[in-house]
């Protein structure tokens, strides 16, 4: 099939595009950046949005910088960027990491990182890793610019605090200090699927004990999140089999899992056990 008609705009500034989205979001206006998610769904005729605001023509949301202790990642950053190391430490290495998990190699090199949060589907692997992180995503509007957590900001499956006339202009994600340890693993039936499950950790070693473990879920709940309690259980710990194993129970005692025709609640109940034991023992190894 092909899409419905729609009016093309291309605006070459931020400026000009939130003028258009003040206008035309209410009109069933959308955003176009790398299109992989809009794309296929208007194809379908899922969706038939009346504009597209295209703002791959805006050349400043096309950067990745670090400022002020965070990598700022721009709305029109390919996924391909992080293919290796967009910042030294490990924060560069977990990006390339989670990256090559990503759908498929063609894919990675049109969509963005910023749409897949903008998106948020509950399998998106950088919806994960921004809640992991404590990621800050930055709107912009006619009305002016906001700043929200991510803790803030995932409201449920393709649901954010973004207003309908707001542009995901960036996500700014803290560096990692020196000596974290990173972990990312997920589940899909084949590889390139959407993920039913997955786990991101990070920790530093210290003393012999676990400093500052991170933990959080994604593909398993409408949205993802970190785990408070599994982390208050790992800190402090000595990293080892059984204290692993023991937050990848806790962890799977804590969600509150989805069910469709295809998995049942208990399944990713189990995945989400074994994901977050296998990310902290790669994390540790």
């Amino acid at each position: 099939m092909k899409p419905a008609p729609f009016h093309h705009h291309a605006p070459t500034t931020v400026d000009e595009a939130v003028a258009l989205l003040a206008e035309l979001a209410p009109q069933d206006g959308r955003v176009l950046a790398g299109g992989q998610s809009l794309v296929p769904t208007m194809a379908f005729r899922l969706a038939r949005p009346a504009h597209l605001i295209d703002i791959n023509g805006i050349e400043t949301l096309d950067r990745v910088a670090v400022e002020n202790g965070k990598l700022v990642i721009g709305a029109c950053v390919r996924h391909a960027a992080f293919h290796r190391p967009a910042v030294d430490g490990p924060l560069g290495e977990l990006l390339g990491k989670v990256v090559r998990h990503i759908a498929h190699y063609p894919i990675r090199n049109r969509g963005t990182f910023c749409g897949s949060i903008a998106n948020a589907d509950p399998a998106s692997e950088w919806c994960t890793l921004a809640a992991a992180l404590d990621a800050e995503m930055v709107a912009q509007s006619a009305r002016g610019t906001r700043v929200i957590a991510a803790k803030d900001f995932f409201a449920g499956i393709m649901s954010t605090a973004l207003a309908e006339d707001e542009l995901l202009t960036a996500v700014r994600l803290p560096l990692l200090a020196p000596g974290t340890r990173t972990g990312f693993c997920e589940f899909s039936r084949r590889a390139g699927d959407f993920a039913i499950a997955m786990a991101l950790v990070t920790f530093r070693i210290d003393g012999g004990k676990l400093v500052e473990p991170r933990v959080a879920v994604g593909g398993a709940e409408p949205h993802a999140r970190r785990l408070a309690e599994v982390e208050q259980a790992l800190a402090g710990k000595a990293p080892s089999t059984a204290a692993f194993a023991a937050a990848g129970e806790r962890a799977a005692e804590l969600i509150d899992p989805m069910e469709d025709v295809h998995n049942s609640a208990q399944y990713r109940r189990d995945l989400v056990r074994a994901m977050v034991r296998r990310a902290l023992e790669q994390a540790a190894a």
